[in-house]
């Protein structure tokens, strides 16, 4: 049997398959991120995770484990050489995250994805089979077109109109309602003595999307100018990667529940020269399709 495991910033999802490729259990667990959770907490929750999902298996049971996680890649490539010398996980390999949605994209083929969720990356694979990771650079640092990032930039615009510096939009009503407080001054301390502000920011994001999508203005230029900041690095990796191919040949796709909103949906096809196909496939089939090759 081999385990695949996805985790992110959100949630960690593992699986069991056999040597058909059929998934025999899974099983959820929290994020872990060591960028956001802490690097002992994910490796805690790991080792749970794992532990669980193999509660039934008799030792031995396991050949290959794969996984496919979000941050610190050194982190996890030394996680996995320890969980290969406990025996119990048989052969461990480590990828970052990107990998799986990057094969449900490609198929293995040259192309990319397009990646909105918490966080938010641009992966490809090179005509020269190399693969290649942009962004992903972590909540601290603005992951364009995460929820993550929908929500900061909500966050400030609506400080500046409780601050009476600009005209009163939906989205000082939103982060009134969000926060339950109505001073700018509360709302920023808010958010900074929170024990997990990145969180309690991207939770926002659900909400701004359903604003966009009925059609208000300030949600939508939010979500404009989100979303193509990261589709404007998507086509410089197309422009380095891809010189001289007809885009329109090109196997191009998003994926995360952000991309693949009908209101970024939208703004990504008038404003692409890339033909963006939404996955709907989660990442842990593209794990799971990783395990078989």
């Amino acid at each position: 049997m081999k385990i695949g495991v996805d985790g992110g910033g959100t949630k960690t999802e593992l699986i069991l398959i056999d040597d058909t490729g059929e998934i025999v259990t899974r099983f959820t667990a929290v994020g872990c991120n060591p960028s956001v959770a802490g690097p002992e907490a994910a490796r805690e929750t790991l080792d749970i995770a794992l532990r669980t999902l193999l509660v039934v298996q008799p030792p031995g049971a396991v050949t290959h484990t794969l996984l496919c996680m979000a941050g610190a890649p050194e982190f996890w490539r030394e996680t996995a050489r320890e969980l290969t010398d406990t025996g119990d996980y048989g052969r461990v390999n480590a990828l970052d995250d990107s990998r799986p949605v990057l094969a449900l994209a490609t198929g293995g083929q040259p192309g990319l994805v397009l990646h909105g969720g918490t966080g938010s990356f641009v992966a490809a694979q090179a005509p020269d089979g190399t693969f290649h990771y942009a962004g992903g650079t972590g909540w601290r640092f603005g992951d364009p077109g995460s929820g993550y990032d929908l929500g900061r930039r909500t966050i400030g615009r609506a400080l500046l109109e409780l601050q009476g510096w600009q005209l009163t939009t939906s989205l000082s009503t939103l982060v009134r309602d969000h926060t339950g407080l109505a001073r700018a001054a509360d709302i920023t301390r808010f958010f900074y003595k929170h024990a997990e502000p990145n969180r309690q920011i991207a939770a926002l994001a659900p909400a701004l999307l359903r604003l966009a999508s009925e059609g208000d203005p300030a949600a939508q230029l939010v979500v404009t100018e989100s979303c193509t900041e990261l589709l404007k690095l998507a086509e410089d990796v197309t422009t380095k990667l891809f010189a001289g191919w007809n885009l329109d040949n090109l196997r191009a796709a998003v994926s995360g529940p952000i991309l693949c909103h009908p209101a970024v949906q939208k703004t990504l096809a008038t404003r692409s020269s890339l033909n963006l196909r939404p996955i709907a496939e989660p990442p842990i089939e593209g794990v799971r399709r990783l395990l078989l090759n």
